[in-house]
C-alpha cells in the first residue's frame, strides 16, 4: 500500500502519517513482534517509534528491520539527565538499531541544558557529530516544558499527547510547532485506551497537516485496523464528529491518561489503571476488572501512605490520592451491582 508521507518539520525526514508505536511489542514474543513489525513495513509504514526504556522493543525492531534499515525511520528515547548515562543509553540503542534517525529526550521535568558539558545534551551532540544520531527531539507531557522546548530552537521535533480530547492549550502547542517548523509527533492518540473509535481518532488527526500520530500496536488485528483506516483515508463526518463530541462531554476535565509517570508507588498501587477505573469499567468490557486479582489491586488504595509522591510527579497536576479514593468507592459500588452477572 502506498501511504501518505509528510515532512517531519525541519528534520526533512519523510514519514508515513500512520506510524508504528513500538512500546506494546515488549509484551509479546520476539518472533511475534518481528512478524508484526515486518508486516507493518511491508504494508507501507516507514516510521517506528521506540525507547531505551521499553525493555526489548529496540531489539525486536532490529530483528524485523535491519536488512531494510535505510528504508525506515526509527526514533528512540532516553530519560537520562547526565552525559554518562545518556551516552550508555545511546550506545545501547545503536547496537540494536545501527544508528538513530531521531533521538528524543524522554519527558524531562525541565529542558536539558545544551551548554552543560556533563549533561545529557552533550552526549546527544557528540553522537550527532559522529553521525550516529541524525536529529534531536524531545518528548513531554507538560505544556510549559513543551512551549519552552519550541521557543529554545534546540529541538527539531516534539512528541506530545494529542487526541480528540485536546484542549485549547494542546492546539496552541501544535500551532507553535507548525510556526517553528518543528515536527509534531502525537502520542496517546487513543488517550491510553479510553478512546475506542479508531476512525474518529484517525479523522481528528487528519485535520492537522503537521501532526504525525504514532499508534501503539501489539496485535495483528490492531495493525489490520490502522491499515484499513489508512487505506480508506477516513476523514471527518458528522457521525464521527458526534462520537468526538460525546467523548469530550464524558471525558473532559481531570481524568487520568494512564501515562504512568506517577509510578512507582511505595504502597504498590497500580495507579495508572486504578486512577481511571471508572472509565475502564464503562468504556471497555468490564468483566476482567471484576476478577479477584483486580479486586485486590483496587483495595491496595486503602494502604495509600499519602506521601503525595504520585501527585508531585503527575504532569497533569491531578490530585491523585483523592482521585484514587473516589475510584475505589466507585469500584466497590460497581462491583456490588455487577459481580456475578
Amino acid at each position: 500500500m502506498k501511504m501518505e508521507k509528510i515532512r517531519l518539520g525541519r528534520t526533512e525526514l519523510m514519514v508515513t502519517k500512520t506510524a508504528f508505536g513500538a512500546l506494546p511489542i515488549q509484551r509479546i514474543s520476539k518472533e511475534a513482534a518481528a512478524k508484526l513489525v515486518r508486516r507493518a513495513y511491508e504494508s507501507g509504514i516507514n516510521y517506528f517509534d521506540t525507547a531505551n526504556s521499553y525493555t526489548d522493543s529496540e531489539e525486536k525492531l532490529s530483528a524485523a528491520l535491519m536488512d531494510v534499515r535505510e528504508q525506515v525511520i526509527i526514533s528512540t528515547k532516553s530519560g537520562a539527565a547526565d552525559k554518562k548515562t545518556a551516552m550508555a543509553h545511546i550506545e545501547n540503542s545503536i547496537r540494536h538499531l545501527g544508528y538513530i534517525d531521531l533521538f528524543q529526550f524522554h519527558n524531562p521535568a525541565k529542558l536539558p541544558d545544551i551548554n552543560d558539558p556533563d549533561g545529557a545534551f552533550a552526549a546527544a551532540i557528540e553522537m550527532k557529530e559522529r553521525d550516529y544520531i541524525r536529529h534531536i527531539g524531545i518528548t513531554n507531557h507538560r505544556h510549559h516544558v513543551a512551549k519552552e522546548a519550541i521557543a529554545s530552537g534546540n529541538f527539531e521535533t516534539l512528541q506530545f499527547p494529542f487526541c480528540h480530547l485536546a484542549t485549547e492549550v494542546d492546539l496552541e502547542v501544535v500551532e507553535l510547532c507548525k510556526k517553528a517548523d518543528m515536527g509534531f509527533i502525537a502520542m496517546k492518540g487513543l488517550s491510553g485506551g479510553l478512546l475506542t473509535n479508531a476512525e474518529a481518532c484517525y479523522a481528528f488527526m487528519q485535520q492537522y497537516e503537521n501532526v504525525v500520530p504514532i499508534w501503539g500496536i501489539q496485535r495483528e488485528e490492531e495493525l489490520d485496523q490502522w491499515l484499513d483506516i489508512t487505506k480508506r483515508n477516513v476523514t471527518m463526518t458528522p457521525e464521527l464528529q458526534a462520537v468526538i463530541d460525546h467523548d469530550r462531554r464524558e471525558l473532559a476535565g481531570a481524568f487520568c491518561r494512564g501515562c504512568g509517570y506517577c509510578l512507582p508507588c511505595p504502597a504498590g498501587i497500580e495507579i495508572n489503571n486504578s486512577a481511571r477505573m471508572d472509565m475502564l469499567l464503562r468504556r471497555s468490557p468490564y468483566q476482567p476488572y471484576l476478577s479477584d486479582e483486580w479486586y485486590e489491586k483496587m483495595h491496595r488504595i486503602e494502604n495509600c501512605l499519602h506521601c503525595d509522591s504520585c501527585k508531585s510527579r503527575c504532569p497533569y497536576h491531578l490530585d491523585t490520592p483523592a482521585l484514587l479514593q473516589y475510584m475505589l468507592k466507585d469500584y466497590e459500588e460497581f462491583y456490588a451491582q455487577h459481580k456475578g452477572k
